[in-house]
């Protein structure tokens, strides 16, 4: 009797069934012998020997006894490179002595134009979604690269607020790396320009917490001087630099010793920079000076390879003469020589005025344009410039068209409106043989500045005049106020007029309103500056009950100041109570002065808040001239008297 058809087909399924099963289970066992193998192997190689290995379908199981914590970690982070992480279990132990040691938690957040890398191993509550969420904005194309590991552990001490402060002061440092340990930040970093690493250090050091250490290593990369200019005048006023330039330390000192020979006083002020035209920049420099220096007056224009020598008309022809021989003669090559002996100014005639045109700006902002232009075209065009450069409201037209202007007026009148937007206040005046700019600016670098733009588009020959002074009032960095600036200022403020509060309250009482409006005012300017606003209290009623209230009443100052749209995450209240006396507690006049808001600098070394360091810290910073003698004394303590 032959099997049925429907057997047969029976059959076959299940033997394909068996066929598909041994297979899997084949390919299963290869897996995990492969992958068991592949981790045992990697073991070996980074000295985690001691790790046993075994596979359990496609899980990685590790177990053995780790000499140390990081060690743990590190064969974890050693398997997880050679399958997914997911398929590692941990079964491993440390050795006695040691389970208990948390993990050497540290964090380096590289950031460059390819984006950002967070390398490292952070608690496992840590957000680390959230952590790379927040530094998608900054990163090009939201490119954060998450290489962190996690710990079952809770954070070090000072861990979370120097990773915070880190990852803050990210923002401002497009190019650097910063490395996070408990407590402290160290950050390398690149900046634009000498200027922007003064400001940026500046920023760092005022945002820092009270509990962080912060270690700098910022560099600033040479300016790009384009054009590499240089000029040197010599006149009735004496020899100076309107602008000078050099390649190296060494081409600077040659040049400032070659000025002084030609009498410049000290300071010589010379940048060094990049995009010198020619290695022999010094040698063609201090050439020309001391050529100049030979004819007595005039100016030599160092416009990259272009050199400028001008003199007046009534510089002795012969000694003119020899000075442009010598140099034409003995040049580096790159360098030509433009030379010319101003001819003698020829009066308009009849008596009229020497047709010019001017622009005045103000301290406030404000700029006037007067004079005369050539066409209509030149109107709309100055007005447009100006109004760009210094604000559509700020500027006021009042030129008068005039079609017999010399040639070359616009390209001379525009570079004018140009050099005088370096300045804080100043002057151009444009006439048909000078351009004379003259003001004062906040920055160090502006004559040198004015002086590239007028070289630059007017020529090494073209005559201008430049007397522009730097002013440190005007200086945006050098008018910040030092931390301890901050805080004396904030101090004078409430020493002559103290906070009021109501009686037994937080209350600000009403008429500390203009007390308040001048501490905000003066916070603007010290935002950054991590302070201590201290409550203090006399000593009637409990101990606790006092201490409550002078920090609410710290905390009710703060309020007030942020409700004025300041910046206040720097302000930290601490309430003493009556634990730091500056008056005597016995008597009305001496309670009066104990019931004080005080602001104090916050340094990485204080005292935690409320603990018995910090009262102890606050009552030694308290101190008062003695009347008999002018010597120095604590204020001691007095008694309580039980009110």
């Amino acid at each position: 009797m032959q099997p049925s058809r429907n057997l047969i087909m029976a059959l076959a399924f299940a033997l394909a069934a068996l066929l598909c099963f041994l297979g899997a289970t084949w390919a299963a066992i290869v897996v995990e012998s492969r992958s068991a193998t592949a981790v045992r192997s990697a073991l070996a190689e980074a000295g985690l020997g001691w790790a046993e290995v075994r596979a359990d379908g496609l899980q990685v199981i590790l177990s053995g006894e780790a000499p140390t914590e990081p060690l743990r970690f590190r064969a974890i982070s050693v398997a997880g490179q050679v399958v997914d992480g997911a398929r590692v279990v941990d079964a491993m132990e440390v050795a006695a002595g040691t389970a208990d040691t948390g993990p050497a938690f540290a964090v380096e957040i590289l950031r460059n134009d390819g984006g950002i890398t967070l390398i490292g191993l952070v608690p496992e509550r840590t957000d680390r979604a959230a952590l790379v969420d927040s530094l998608s904005d900054i990163a090009p194309s939201g490119s954060v690269t998450d290489l962190l590991g996690t710990a079952a552990y809770d954070p070090p001490p000072g861990f979370t607020e120097a990773l915070s402060f880190a990852l803050a002061s990210l923002r401002s440092l497009p190019r650097s790396k910063i490395s996070v340990t408990p407590g402290q930040v160290s950050i390398r970093a690149i900046a634009d320009s000498p200027a922007a690493k003064a400001r940026l250090e500046s920023e760092l050091n005022r945002k820092v917490g009270a509990n962080v250490r912060l270690v700098t290593d910022i560099s600033a990369p040479r300016p790009v001087i384009a054009p590499f200019t240089l000029r040197f005048q010599i006149d009735a006023q004496g020899a100076r630099f309107d602008a000078c330039s050099a390649d190296t330390e060494a081409a600077r000192d040659r040049i400032v010793a070659a000025a002084r020979a030609a009498g410049a006083q000290d300071p010589v002020p010379c940048t060094i920079g990049l995009g010198v035209p020619s290695p022999a920049w010094a040698d063609a420099v201090t050439m020309a000076l001391s050529a100049l220096a030979g004819i007595g007056q005039g100016t030599v224009t160092f416009t990259d390879g272009d050199v400028s020598l001008v003199v007046p008309d009534d510089v002795d022809a012969a000694r003119f003469d020899t000075a442009v021989g010598t140099l034409e003669s003995n040049l580096p090559e790159v360098f030509s020589l433009k030379a010319v002996r101003e001819a003698r100014a020829e009066d308009p005639g009849g008596g009229q005025a020497v047709p010019e045109f001017s622009a005045v700006l103000g301290a406030d902002g404000n700029v006037q344009l007067k004079g005369r232009i050539t066409d209509e075209r030149l109107r709309d065009a100055v007005t447009s410039f100006a109004r760009a450069r210094f604000g559509k409201d700020a500027v006021f037209p009042a030129m008068r068209v005039d079609a017999g202007l010399p040639e070359g007026w616009p390209l001379r009148v525009l570079t004018g409106i140009e050099a005088l937007g370096e300045l804080n206040s100043g002057s151009v005046v444009v006439t048909a043989d000078l351009v004379r700019i003259e003001g004062v600016s906040g920055s160090k670098d502006a004559r040198a500045t004015v002086t590239r733009i007028l070289t630059d588009k007017l020529g090494g020959t073209g005559r201008f005049a430049i007397s522009v002074s730097y002013d440190e009032a005007l200086d945006p960095l050098a008018s910040l106020p030092t931390p301890e600036e901050c805080v004396n200022a904030l101090n004078a403020i409430l020493a002559e007029r103290k906070i009021a509060f109501e009686p037994g309250s937080a209350t600000i009482a009403p008429e500390a309103k203009d007390t308040i409006d001048r501490l905000a005012q003066q916070m603007k300017e010290c935002s950054d500056v991590p302070m201590e606003v201290g409550g203090h209290t006399d000593s009637q009623g409990r101990d606790e009950m006092n201490e409550q209230l002078s920090r609410d009443r710290a905390q009710a100052v703060i309020t007030a100041i942020s409700d004025r749209r300041v910046l206040t995450g720097n302000l930290e209240p601490r309430g003493y109570g009556e634990t730091v006396p500056i008056g005597d507690n016995a008597t009305e006049a001496g309670r009066e002065m104990n019931r004080r808001i005080e602001f104090r600098l916050l340094r990485p070394a204080d005292p935690a808040p409320g603990s018995a360091d910090a009262a102890a810290a606050a009552a030694a910073a308290v101190e008062v001239r003695a009347p008999d003698d002018g010597t120095i004394r604590p204020r001691p303590r007095p008694a309580k008297d039980g009110g």
